[in-house]
């Protein structure tokens, strides 16, 4: 298991937050970093000082579908752009929203797998593994159970965020998806919730009970990114000592 941090759009946080950890999780695209030749020196240099690995997270503004096919088209070509330049700089995972304009619209699903599927072939070739992760507490979120039988339709690897989950259905929720979806999953991540609406909190200061997840993900192998809005170092530091003491 190699734990990370995720550090939003900006080098400067990576380069103060992410020193012992093995990866960054770096959000790129529209809103966020975007990719350019002056900027990628600086992250390359930032990566090479805290001796990270790097991880992305793509776009949130775009959803995977929509009812529009030449639409649906660029979103592919967009994110598949992005994925070759992750792919340059040695990428190892790229995170997905699971999300389209209406999650209830049943009829949109099996464009959101086409879609899925051609952007997880996109990062093949690429040489970064896709995860799409589960965002049902939002708007334009799929459902938890939805999100799990569409990953698993298309092979899809799953980021399992854990106080997503508990936004959208508690520790029940939680429990119920890695019953169902354990083998999925490839990253995780992992901040403490309230559901008054708190988020990301450091892991201990809210309500989530992370012994299911240790439960249904025993000797987890993958990737873990501490996803705790701070730059204090050594709360991001106490976070990744309890999710490790947790699932090793």
């Amino acid at each position: 298991m190699d734990i990370g941090v995720t550090v939003g759009d900006s080098v400067e946080r990576l380069q103060a937050t992410a020193d012992d950890f093995t990866f960054a999780e770096l959000s790129i695209g529209e809103s966020s970093y975007v990719p350019a030749d002056e900027s990628d020196a600086d992250l390359r240099a930032a990566l090479e000082s805290v001796d990270a690995e790097l991880c992305v997270h793509l776009p949130f503004d775009q959803v995977v579908v929509t009812p529009v096919p030449q639409l649906n088209d660029a979103i592919v070509d967009y994110l598949a752009e992005l994925l070759d330049w992750a792919g340059t700089l040695d990428a190892r995972k790229a995170v997905l929203h699971g999300t389209m304009r209406n999650p209830h619209d049943t009829s949109q699903r099996p464009g959101f797998a086409d879609q899925l599927s051609a952007i997880a072939s996109a990062g093949d070739d690429a040489g970064v593994e896709l995860v799409v992760e589960n965002v049902g507490h939002q708007a334009r979120g799929l459902p938890l159970s939805v999100l799990g039988d569409l990953a698993r339709e298309t092979g899809t690897a799953v980021c399992f965020d854990v106080g997503h989950a508990y936004m959208e259905d508690g520790d029940d929720g939680v429990e119920r998806f890695l019953d169902q979806y354990a083998d999925l999953v490839s990253h995780l991540h992992v901040h403490d919730v309230r559901r008054r609406g708190d988020t990301h909190l450091p892991l201990g200061a809210g309500e989530i009970d992370y012994g299911p997840v240790a439960e249904a993900l025993p000797d987890f192998d993958g990737t873990v990114a501490v996803e705790v809005f701070t730059d204090d170092v050594p709360l991001l530091r106490d976070s990744a000592d309890r999710v490790r003491h947790s699932l090793e």
